[in-house]
């Protein structure tokens, strides 16, 4: 399959949701050289809904969305456990793909689909790792690579949520929230991460264990922090701070304004990721597009999702034994060597 590179990019939506109806309407709005053509979703009439919105039509199956000749390239944004069946499906078909994270449900599948993407011999698949856009972080990561901070010594990371996901668990927290951070911290640092020790408050047993706090090593040496909260209540927060030899950076707060109110000062927080991140989708969703055009991948790719999922993976382990798990280490597939500013090294 070929694309031309100044043609308008065909996209289909699995998945509507909250992160899919965001990615719809982002396009749709925000994206030049993209139109939302189809979108699928298990629930047909929410499908019709969002599909409504920006003139697209439903696809009665994930399959006949990824084999229509109407659509160029996919965006998936529906439930973890079918991530994995429906990159694969996007690899067979020969079309670009953004993925959401994780990857998929375990380290075996992620490796699955480097396998196939490998085999076929292009980059393919983008994984939604969406603070690599973040102009904040994106700030810290120049800072760190042109050695502005000396060398680094200690990462701070925070991820918290005002309420946890009905169906959250103990270990989504590391495999859905934490995994965000441990990207983070293996891209701002330009290197692997090598161990992680995971620690939680004293909770009543059968509690979502919540708050968690890692304490991950990088394979030079520098220790990462990194308090999760889901149930934070007072909003969604993200920060991050490095500290090298030479000096510190961090995040500042993001949010709009500052209100006076029935006896406080301060600035709002927002309420979700999507309100938190809307400008690091929209740059993420037009990058994308302008790779997808040309058949390239710009992003994170699937060696950054999948190590991303082998860090979380040895995170659970932590979690469940209570000591420290080292990162199991492999060799970068020669694919994956290519250093863009999005993607993997070494």
């Amino acid at each position: 399959m070929s694309l031309d590179p100044t043609s308008t990019l065909r996209v289909g939506v699995i998945g509507v949701g909250a992160m899919g109806t965001a990615h719809v309407r982002t396009l749709a709005s925000w994206v030049p050289g993209a139109q939302v053509v189809a979108v699928h979703d298990a629930a047909p009439d929410r499908a019709a809904d969002v599909a409504a919105e920006v003139g697209a039509d439903v696809a009665d199956s994930a399959d006949q969305l990824i084999r229509a000749d109407e659509v160029d390239a996919v965006v998936v944004a529906a439930p973890d456990p079918v991530h994995e069946e429906l990159a694969l499906s996007c690899l067979d078909a020969g079309k670009p793909v953004l993925c959401e994270k994780p990857l998929a449900v375990d380290v075996a599948g992620s490796r699955r689909i480097v396998d196939a993407e490998v085999a076929g011999g292009r980059r393919r698949v983008q994984v939604g790792f969406m603070r690599r856009y973040d102009h904040g972080f994106r700030q810290l990561r120049a800072l760190v690579a042109a050695g502005e901070l000396g060398a680094p010594r200690v990462v701070h990371c925070v991820h918290r949520n005002p309420h946890a996901h009905p169906s959250a668990s103990s270990e989504g927290v590391v495999v859905n929230s934490m995994i965000h951070d441990l990207d983070t911290a293996a891209w701002l640092l330009g290197e692997p991460l090598a161990a992680i020790t995971l620690t939680v408050p004293r909770r009543p047993r059968g509690e979502l264990l919540d708050p968690q706090v890692a304490v991950v090593e990088s394979v030079s040496g520098v220790i990462v922090t990194v308090e999760v909260f889901v149930n934070a209540r007072y909003g969604y927060d993200v920060a991050c701070e490095v500290v090298g030899d030479a000096g510190t950076a961090r995040l500042t707060p993001p949010y709009g304004i500052s209100r006076r109110r029935e006896g406080t000062d301060g600035l709002e927080v927002t309420s979700d990721f999507v309100a938190r991140f809307a400008d690091a989708y929209r740059v993420e969703l037009a990058a994308w597009v302008a790779a997808a055009r040309t058949q390239e991948v710009a992003g994170p790719t699937a060696w950054d999702g999948h190590r991303a999922g082998v860090a979380a993976a040895a995170g659970v382990m932590s979690l469940r034994t209570g000591g420290r798990v080292a990162i199991a280490d492999e060799q970068t597939p020669t694919l994956y060597r290519l250093s863009g500013d999005g993607g993997s090294r070494g």
